[in-house]
């Protein structure tokens, strides 16, 4: 096949789309899917079973499906599935899945994996999302839709990051940041709410002086925080995006939250 380069090689069992582009030098594994206009530009090592979806495109010497770097892991069935139109870059690693962790590794459409990047065993990473590069995630990360994660970033095993959320570079995050936070420092802190990210993908106004006002009073007072979270549901029953820091406030944590300085 013409788009498939003479150095390339491809196990038998592995399905490559008659559409895909697989450059020079690139090896594919057996249990490997590569789906319709996906290109591997060359120096590219898929293992394990791995399916990636329709439009992606994968920079040199990215290794994705390889074992992870888990102690536990004996060689149980386990997967890595990357959506479509999805770009990762030179050198990004992504494991896949362990037994205790579900078996599955996922990374959803439209995202940007940037150079040197790295995503664990476990992890699942939304719709939208950009890791700059060399940011790390530990095991069992949980990413939401849009969220950014900076440069040089890690993130701690069993962390979750909220839906547009933002990291910033050379952080480390040791708990979970809730949905349009944003939060940096060596030990990150919340330094408040990623309102410019708000802007730029069109939330209404009325939105974004409801989730500033519920932010307030998430994080100041005497009450605990979930009495305040509480008070926040009542105050605004109408704000969807309050309700979805709520909800991800009410979701299961291993990690505590991050909170302000």
């Amino acid at each position: 096949m013409d788009n498939i380069h003479k150095t390339a090689v491809i196990e038998d069992g592995a399905f490559v789309h008659e559409t895909a582009e697989i450059g020079p030098y690139c090896v594919i594994e057996k249990n490997v899917s590569i789906d319709a206009g996906t290109v591997l530009k060359s120096h590219v090592a898929i293992a394990g079973k791995t399916a990636i979806g329709e439009n992606c495109k994968i920079f040199p010497f990215a290794s994705i499906g390889h074992d992870p770097q888990d102690l536990k892991f004996h060689g149980e069935d386990s997967e890595v599935v990357i959506g479509n139109n999805t770009v990762i870059r030179e050198h990004v690693t992504v494991n896949p899945g362990t037994a205790g962790g579900g078996g599955l590794t996922r990374i959803g459409d439209n995202c940007l994996i940037m150079v040197a990047a790295h995503v664990a065993h476990d992890c699942l990473v939304g719709n939208n999302v950009i890791l700059v590069n060399n940011a790390t995630l530990g095991g069992h990360v949980i990413i939401e839709d849009f969220a950014i994660i900076g440069g040089l970033s890690a993130v701690h095993q069993f962390v979750r990051i909220g839906t547009h959320a933002m990291i910033g570079g050379a952080s480390g995050v040791e708990t979970d940041i809730i949905p349009f936070g944003s939060a940096t420092g060596n030990r990150a802190v919340l330094q408040g709410l990623n309102l410019t990210g708000m802007k730029r993908r069109d939330f209404p106004r009325d939105e974004i002086h409801a989730l500033r006002n519920a932010y307030k009073m998430l994080f100041s007072g005497d009450e605990t925080f979930q009495e305040r979270a509480e008070i926040v549901a009542a105050e605004f029953p109408g704000s969807e995006v309050v309700k979805s820091v709520l909800a991800f406030i009410n979701g299961e944590t291993k990690r505590g939250f991050c909170q302000p300085e």
